[in-house]
């Protein structure tokens, strides 16, 4: 469904304003994210262990806002790590905040107060992300939207020919596939 359509269509006047305000903070989401995870110590941040990819409480939150929303949680989880390393802390040179990357005007439009909690930015971010796949029903079209805005995508009609975006996309969906891979094997052997 069309992220116009959120909530029963067009006369839905919360919905009108959800689009709007999405409207109003695409030209935020356009960044240059340098890399970095923020915290300086190449560990993923406070509390989250670079080793094994997070902790079992980031897992949790993860887990529980990637249902919430209906995305793939392995999906959610390559987001998160793309974006800021799982560093609940990250600012990003363009000031992106936390585990998602949420720019301001785009966690005000998401409704989360505070880019730095985990839960709020999670939820945020896995909202945004379904939003972006309702609206392009395409996994690329909507990672490239997600990295450089949706208005990107629509002014070139499918990924931006941008070297950051191209590499996102690419990175993301890689890091989907081997979490997807992951999960299965541990399944496969608790089970």
């Amino acid at each position: 469904m069309p992220i116009g359509t959120v909530g029963g269509g067009k006369g839905n006047s919360a919905a009108a304003a959800f689009e709007a305000a999405m409207r109003a903070a695409e030209g935020a989401l356009s960044r240059s994210w340098n890399g970095s995870n923020g915290s300086g110590d190449g560990t993923g941040g406070p509390g989250f262990s670079k080793a094994d990819g997070s902790s079992a409480a980031l897992e949790t939150l993860i887990r529980n806002a990637a249902q919430r929303v209906g995305v793939d949680e392995q999906l959610v989880k390559a987001v998160v790590e793309a974006e800021s390393n799982f560093n609940p802390r990250a600012v990003s040179s363009a000031g992106a905040k936390g585990l998602m990357q949420l720019m301001d005007g785009t966690a005000r439009a998401l409704g989360v107060k505070d880019p730095f909690d985990p839960a709020a930015n999670l939820e945020g971010g896995a909202r945004y992300l379904r939003a972006m796949l309702d609206r392009f029903q395409s996994l690329p079209m909507a990672l490239a939207a997600y990295n450089a805005g949706p208005g990107a995508v629509e002014t070139y009609g499918g990924i931006p020919p941008y070297r950051e975006t191209v590499a996102y996309v690419d990175r993301v969906l890689q890091l989907m596939r081997r979490n997807q891979y992951e999960a299965a094997a541990g399944k496969r052997r608790d089970g």
